[in-house]
């Protein structure tokens, strides 16, 4: 059901970031499918879910859905670590025509295996396709391996983003299941689908779209090696989206490209000098600013 380039959408704020830019949303999700991205993700945690309000949350959905009109899947970021939020949230999405949901691990409360089997089954039981996403360097609780296959048992639990940093974990649940895996990490793309992930939610399609579905169809069609020119051309620009916390450097990557405002909520903050001049040089060296 979902495979391939699917970005993780990047939330545009208004200048003094009080308010989210729809003109430009709309624009960014024009330019993705343009660029021929299989799906967007709005409002996981590239589009700075955890500041915004429940409003903001559930019209940025909307938009997303409203504005790709069906051109593009779009799996909606509607996790949260209270189950009740997160089938909330669920219920919002699939109303407005969302095509699947993005469920983070439940964070900062660190419910055990049988806990998260619950949430999870909870969330599935609603209708909408299931993207589990495993990411414990923000959640502090990894889906294990058993409990992926475990869950895999339900017909809407249908993929899971992988963002542990782990290419071994998709062999293993490969070896167990057969949920669809993507990279939840840019720079582990190509080694996971080597072993059998089916795409990436990628944070650098933010920034060349075109260029990461060339790497992914490559991989999709066997050839290596074109998929790995195109993974070592990308992989300084990998690197340095991830120079400091997701999304301040993709934000200041966009902004510098004329994309959107760089504009954050507090407690995320802009890079340092030095960090930005690293960023702009390396955005320079792949000609997208002058």
């Amino acid at each position: 059901m979902f495979e391939g380039v699917y970005t993780a959408l990047a939330t545009p704020f208004t200048a003094d970031g009080s308010g989210v830019d729809y003109r430009r949303l709309d624009a960014l999700v024009e330019w993705q499918i343009a660029c021929g991205v299989d799906g967007l993700v709005p409002v996981g945690t590239t589009g700075e879910s955890p500041t915004l309000d429940y409003d903001e949350h559930k019209k940025v959905i909307e938009a997303v859905v409203r504005r790709a009109a069906g051109r593009v899947k779009v799996i909606a970021g509607t996790g949260g670590n209270a189950t009740a939020e997160a089938l909330e949230l669920t219920r919002h999405a699939k109303e407005v025509g969302a095509d699947g949901t993005l469920q983070v691990t439940p964070y900062y409360n660190k419910p055990n295996q049988a806990g998260l089997i619950r949430h999870f089954t909870a969330v599935a039981e609603l209708g909408l396709p299931v993207v589990l996403y495993n990411v414990p360097g923000r959640t502090a609780r990894e889906i294990e391996v058993g409990t992926v296959a475990e869950l895999a048992r339900h017909p809407q639990i249908v993929a899971i983003k992988e963002a542990g940093g782990s290419v071994e974990r998709v062999s293993r649940i490969r070896a167990l299941c057969g949920i669809t895996i993507l990279s939840g990490d840019d720079a582990l793309t190509l080694p996971m689908m080597a072993v059998g992930a089916a795409g990436v939610v990628s944070v650098a399609s933010n920034v060349m779209p075109r260029e990461v579905g060339e790497m992914v169809r490559a991989a999709q069609r066997g050839d290596y090696l074109r998929a790995r020119a195109m993974h070592d051309r990308l992989f300084g620009l990998f690197t340095d989206l991830f120079m400091d916390t997701n999304p301040i450097p993709v934000k200041a990557a966009m902004a510098m490209m004329g994309l959107i405002e760089e504009s954050y909520r507090l407690p995320l903050c802009p890079l340092t000098d030095a960090q930005r001049a690293r960023l702009r040089e390396t955005l320079r060296k792949l000609d997208l600013i002058s």
